[in-house]
């Protein structure tokens, strides 16, 4: 790579921009949106429309130092058993609120760690999934697995249960590493827990990793990966660590001494990106791969691939329902978002109330950004004028993100051909950056967006 290029790479890659899961992001989410737009947005669906349900289990047996989901260590048992009875209660609230059907083709499972409820408790919550919705034939349904704490029955109550894709944390198997971030996981416990998810019926499998974490290096990064190669895995998901000790106090455990500066990430991602390449992988958005054959990798060649708080996906879906504890959903109408407090979600759903903290209605130029920053970050390419005219927004130029456009293509990291802009191959790992022009709330953008 020209020295241009790489010197380019290095200055925006310690920039702090959002992954762009949502648009608008997550922060930007108030209390305007309350339980009265969920229930009337819910209550609009239409009959027969494709839902996607996410659900959260804020729950782990230990905490890992560089965690920044939604969770905590549970008291006891009885402190699980009384949220899944919440979550099922959650689930028939919300039902009852929608027309009928709605069918349900993905199903994703989070948290935390899902499977710390149990074999029983899975049963009743997904005989209630069943109850509330139509279950698509081909519906994926995916969990996230804590090798470390997956038992045998676990692993065949998933299989009994219809559960087509797991993906195993993993982050990094280097020992000095892993003691860093307490999260000691060897790479036999890991190949155990994949034998018994795919001796179960489970065939797909993820692994997730994660890049720039305390003492990690280039050696380590490709010697993990190497080592999941082993695992035979169809998706690999490459997360950057996010210190945030101020939202998370927990990380403030970790030595920040020993944290690697932005070109060391960006070499250390790189690192595990070539890896997996190397090996028959396809490079899908900013920071997954997939064999060739899967899905994923499908969805990337028919320029269909999506993104969500899931990371890429398949998905189509025309509403994502979200439940549990700081839970999302995506309506046609806009974002909500279930409170995180495990009480105050209990005491909401005792109260036959919807547990919506904040949200966001979506205007006719949120939806052309969406649409913008999701092609961008899916397929690396938008044309800004077919965008526009799909949301019959035709007049909407994007005079002030062509500037900055212009700055970037400058030094390379976009092309502009017309209306179409287009990250370079090489620019991939920033294709964030570029997502960020479109970004009505960073205030470049923000003090010159118009109205509309």
């Amino acid at each position: 790579m020209a020295s241009g290029l790489m010197s380019s790479l290095c200055r925006h890659a310690g920039e702090r921009v959002p992954r762009y899961t949502s648009y608008p992001t997550a922060p930007c989410f108030t209390p305007a949106v309350d339980e009265t737009h969920a229930r009337i947005w819910l209550g609009a669906l239409e009959p027969g429309a494709t839902v996607s349900v996410y659900l959260h289990i804020p729950f782990c047996r230990a905490l890992c130092w560089y965690c920044g989901c939604h969770t905590k260590i549970p008291a006891d048992d009885l402190a699980i058993s009384r949220y899944v009875e919440t979550l099922i209660a959650e689930i028939d609230i919300v039902v009852s609120l929608a027309p009928k059907p709605l069918r349900v083709m993905h199903l994703h499972w989070g948290g935390g760690t899902p499977t710390i409820i149990g074999p029983a408790a899975l049963d009743r919550v997904m005989a209630a999934i069943h109850r509330a919705f139509s279950l698509d034939a081909n519906a994926e349904v995916a969990i996230e697995i804590d090798p470390r704490t997956l038992t045998p029955e676990m692993a065949r109550a998933l299989g009994a249960s219809g559960f087509t894709r797991a993906s195993l944390g993993v982050q990094t198997f280097d020992p000095v590493v892993q003691n860093a971030i307490h999260r000691i996981q060897s790479a036999e416990v890991t190949e155990t827990a994949a034998g018994r998810l795919r001796g179960a019926g489970i065939a797909a499998l993820n692994v997730d990793l994660i890049y720039g974490l305390p003492h990690q290096t280039i050696p380590s990064c490709v010697a993990t990966a190497e080592r999941v190669l082993a695992l035979d895995p169809d998706r690999v998901a490459t997360f950057g660590y996010a210190h945030v000790p101020s939202l998370k106090p927990h990380q403030r455990h970790l030595d920040e001494a020993a944290l690697p500066g932005a070109a060391a990430r960006f070499d250390q991602a790189e690192a595990i990106a070539e890896t997996f390449v190397a090996a028959g992988y396809r490079r899908i958005g900013l920071d997954h791969f997939a064999k060739p054959g899967d899905g994923l990798a499908r969805a990337f060649d028919a320029g269909t691939l999506r993104r969500n708080f899931q990371g890429y996906t398949t998905d189509r879906a025309d509403a994502l329902l979200g439940f549990g504890a700081s839970a999302i959903g995506r309506l046609p109408q806009g974002y909500i978002q279930n409170t995180p407090r495990i009480g105050a979600y209990q005491e909401a759903i005792a109260q036959g109330r919807l547990p919506i903290q904040r949200g966001v209605a979506l205007t006719l130029e949120d939806r052309l950004r969406a649409t913008v920053i999701e092609r961008l970050m899916c397929d690396l390419a938008v044309d800004l004028e077919s965008a526009a005219a799909m949301h019959h927004l035709p007049d909407f130029r994007f005079a002030r993100e062509r500037e900055a456009l212009a700055a970037l293509a400058a030094e390379g990291i976009v092309r502009i051909s017309g209306s179409r802009i287009t990250v370079p191959e090489a620019m991939r790992p920033i294709v964030r950056v570029v997502a960020a022009v479109f970004d009505a709330s960073r205030p470049a953008i923000a003090a010159h967006a118009p109205a509309v």
